[in-house]
């Protein structure tokens, strides 16, 4: 089955269309930029100097009080979304591959914001940047999106979030939205490339994409595991003990990933694999308060 096919494209459409416009301004807890300059809507006024285009004066507040004011307006300015996707080796695991849903997710929220006109870059994370799709805007960009997408593949290679980060953030671009879709099996920890994101002055969301045999493991007797991000082969012995004290581990690192979210105003999401990319949007317009069920 395609990644990308015919009805996965009215599923966007839709998406476009339930988002009702107000994706920018709620869903993931975007904020617009705002500058002043010479928008429509008042922002404050401050005092007449020589020289001022005498347009701006605020003649009745002249008419009422004697006093030569300036009107300052604020300007909108188009949002920027960064659509960091893990890449690394771990993300392609699963029943279905982790790595699809996290390609559709990327492509769904590309395809709202372009939609709200908005710019959108996706960048492919792992050790490093190793995939890029430059910033780019309107729907009609949305097939080469697509085409971007369906070529990347996994790396052999762990994921670092904090290199990737570090090589993202000091990249020359316009402070935005950073949506970070990973598995977040990062063995330096995933807490530092998002506070990397954060202290430069973006605003990350953090979507987890994990597959539910790796929170409900069944297996039991001896094994020999190989660790997908480090490449570690460790041979074990599975008892049903075992396997609940993994189980509670695993719970932790849930936990985990919602107290530090939580504790810092961050957007986040956790998912399994095996569920449809367009409920997974919706649900998470639904937590953002853009939409009601």
């Amino acid at each position: 089955m395609p990644l990308f096919d015919s009805d996965f494209l009215k599923k966007l459409e839709y998406l476009a269309i339930v988002s009702r416009r107000v994706f920018r301004g709620q869903i993931l807890a975007q904020r617009r930029t705002r500058q002043l300059g010479g928008g429509i809507e008042f922002a404050d006024h401050r005092d007449y100097t020589p020289g001022d285009d005498f347009r701006h004066l605020d003649w009745n507040v002249y008419a009422r009080h004697d006093d030569l004011l300036i009107k300052r307006f604020q300007e909108e300015e188009d949002l920027h979304v960064y659509i960091l996707l893990d890449c690394s080796r771990s993300m392609a695991r699963g029943e279905p591959a982790k790595f699809d849903l996290a390609r559709r997710v990327a492509a769904a929220l590309a395809y709202i914001a372009l939609a709200n006109l908005d710019r959108v870059a996706v960048i492919g994370v792992a050790g490093d940047l190793v995939a890029d799709f430059p910033l780019t805007r309107g729907k009609g960009r949305i097939l080469s999106l697509l085409k971007f997408l369906e070529n990347l593949e996994p790396i052999a290679a762990a994921t670092d979030l904090a290199r990737s980060a570090a090589s993202f953030v000091h990249r020359s671009q316009r402070r935005g939205l950073v949506v970070i879709i990973s598995d977040l099996y990062d063995p330096a920890g995933f807490e530092k490339g998002v506070d990397i994101v954060r202290h430069h002055r973006h605003e990350p969301h953090v979507v987890q994409i994990y597959d539910r045999a790796e929170a409900e493991p069944k297996f039991l007797g001896d094994l020999e595991l190989f660790d997908v991000e480090t490449g570690a082969v460790r041979k074990v012995t599975i008892t049903e003990r075992s396997l609940k004290q993994y189980r509670q581990i695993y719970k932790d690192f849930q936990e985990s990933i919602r107290s530090y979210c939580v504790s810092r105003a961050i957007g986040h999401t956790t998912t399994t694999a095996d569920v449809a990319f367009d409920e997974l949007i919706l649900k998470m317009m639904r937590s953002a308060g853009a939409l009601t069920s």
